[in-house]
């Protein structure tokens, strides 16, 4: 039995587009479900789109979420690109003498010719199709030139204005059957069957002795051995051409699977106008790589199972093309950040911190200090210990890494007015709507009050027994004996200790801020009041 072996071929183009990660996932788990081969491959022949440093940051992107390939391009111990396998190079641009021996040996064999056609006369043809309401399609004006006219124009002798100015400038296109069906079977839409009249004369070789896509991407899967080819559906039109390609070579044809589109919530395809796009952008916020390859997983495919997360061993176990659906899929990043929630609830507290401490230091909050963090609105030092107890309060409400900035700064920012003239200007206050203090129709009378109870009451507790326990403890005791409900307590002591309207019980942010801290913002609170 044939190896299992796929391809991953994105052209260098900038960014990953979360479409093509989806496209390598599938790639990537169904050769590993077959004991197969994933390869990566750069198709980068249009060198009008090439954008510099686009390479690397595609195998960087690649190795950051986890999807490892057998072969194909990689960047070495200095950071440059190479080859590492046994069908390289892996990247078209160093493969042309390859692409030129095939199409010489189509014009040979007769399923290719030379179109000498200029740009102007290609423009007026189609102009002439559109008016007609035609499919612009080449007119064949090359297709049978003799060979003694093919010869005289290759020597630039040029015999009609109809043909390039520079004679010899020419193009290399596929000589398509006129007649008769070219059919196949897509493991994702099954038969498909298209009449050759309506398929083009495709160029596959340019003028600037690059191949296109069709011939390239053609010969490049049967040299490097690839079994299934997985892409999007945007290529299901072009499949045709290829297999009328493969039968001209006599070559073995491989196992067509063609992606859905994803979508926005308006049915519209998913494109940068309407939101993020790019992987590199989605791992920047805070999305955990595992989660995002979890959240594409169910792009347009179905597990078939009230599952929904996976991990990559549980995605190759699983995975199988008859399990890719045929409608597009809509890209909700509401599901998405309900998936990567599910994940970060799940990390070790350790790991998360790790994870969470950059964005404080972008965010400017904290830097390292020695083998500490100090927090750059007051210059105090605070332990890594100190942050995994922040972020063990808000680990259940973390969507993704960066919400770690919003919801946890009022551990970090000092209650003064403002902060220290020696400190940077851009240091937040913890400043906030007094009228968020009250709960429902209370008073600030009763606000002030019950803040001043508070106060009193904690001001008499040892800091050995400032735990959250033995808080919740007192402070309920004090309700009861002054017949406060819950809410015209807590509420209000919970704001002037985080600023905020929805943030964890005061009794487990006081345990962390500590009592100094905690008496420093209910005087505060009490002061905003009056």
């Amino acid at each position: 039995m044939k190896k299992i072996r796929t391809r991953f071929a994105p052209s260098p183009t900038g960014y990953l587009h979360v479409g093509s990660l989806r496209t390598a996932l599938y790639c990537y788990l169904f050769a590993k479900h077959n004991d197969g081969d994933f390869v990566l491959r750069v198709e980068d022949t249009d060198r009008s789109r090439y954008v510099e440093g686009s390479i690397e940051n595609l195998v960087k992107v690649l190795h950051s979420v986890g999807l490892e390939y057998s072969e194909g391009i990689i960047l070495d111990s200095d950071g440059k690109i190479a080859n590492k396998g046994d069908f390289g190079p892996y990247m078209q641009s160093q493969r042309l003498e390859i692409y030129k021996k095939y199409a010489n040996e189509l014009i040979k064999n007769n399923h290719a010719y030379y179109c000498f056609c200029s740009q102007e006369r290609l423009a007026e043809m189609r102009k002439e199709q559109q008016a007609r309401k035609l499919a612009p399609m080449y007119d064949g004006k090359c297709r049978n030139l003799s060979k003694e006219e093919v010869e005289n124009l290759l020597n630039k002798t040029t015999p009609s204005p109809s043909f390039s100015k520079e004679g010899s400038s020419y193009v290399i296109r596929l000589k398509v059957p006129k007649d008769g069906f070219t059919e196949f079977e897509d493991l994702v839409y099954g038969k498909i069957r298209i009449e050759n009249k309506t398929i083009d004369d495709q160029v596959i070789m340019k003028s600037d002795g690059f191949p296109t896509y069709h011939l390239a991407n053609v010969v490049d899967d049967h040299l490097m051995e690839i079994s299934h080819v997985i892409r999007a559906v945007e290529w299901l039109p072009s499949t045709p051409k290829h297999i009328i390609l493969y039968k001209a070579f006599n070559w073995e044809l491989p196992k067509f699977a063609h992606l859905t589109l994803l979508l926005n919530p308006d049915k519209s395809k998913l494109s940068k106008r309407q939101g993020d796009v790019a992987v590199e952008d989605y791992l920047k916020k805070g999305y955990l790589p595992e989660a995002l390859l979890n959240f594409i997983l169910l792009l347009g495919w179905n597990p078939k199972t009230e599952e929904e997360i996976f991990s990559l061993e549980e995605m190759i176990k699983r995975f199988d093309l008859s399990g890719v659906n045929k409608t597009g899929a809509i890209f909700n990043v509401e599901k998405l950040d309900w998936i990567n929630g599910a994940y970060i609830r799940r990390l070790p507290l350790d790991e998360l911190t790790k994870l969470c401490v950059p964005y404080l230091i972008e965010a400017g909050i904290i830097k390292v200090s020695s083998i500490k963090y100090q927090v750059l609105s007051s210059g105090e030092e605070i332990s890594f210990d100190y942050l995994k107890q922040i972020l063990k309060l808000e680990q259940e409400r973390i969507k993704k890494l960066s919400d770690i900035v919003e919801i946890t700064k009022y551990f970090f920012i000092s209650p003064s007015p403002s902060p220290s003239p020696s400190l940077p200007a851009d240091i937040p206050d913890m400043e906030y709507d007094v009228a968020i203090l009250k709960w429902k129709k209370m008073s600030f009378d009763d606000v002030r009050k019950n803040l001043e109870l508070a106060y009193d009451e904690l001001e008499k507790i040892d800091e050995k027994d400032f735990g959250k326990d033995n808080l919740e403890k007192v402070l309920r005791n004090l309700m009861e004996k002054n017949n406060i409900k819950a809410g015209e307590l807590l509420w209000p002591l919970r704001v002037a200790l985080t600023g905020l309207k929805a943030s964890p019980s005061p009794f487990e942010v006081a345990e962390v801020l500590g009592k100094g801290k905690v008496l420093e913002r209910i005087k505060k609170g009490i002061e905003r009041v009056k």
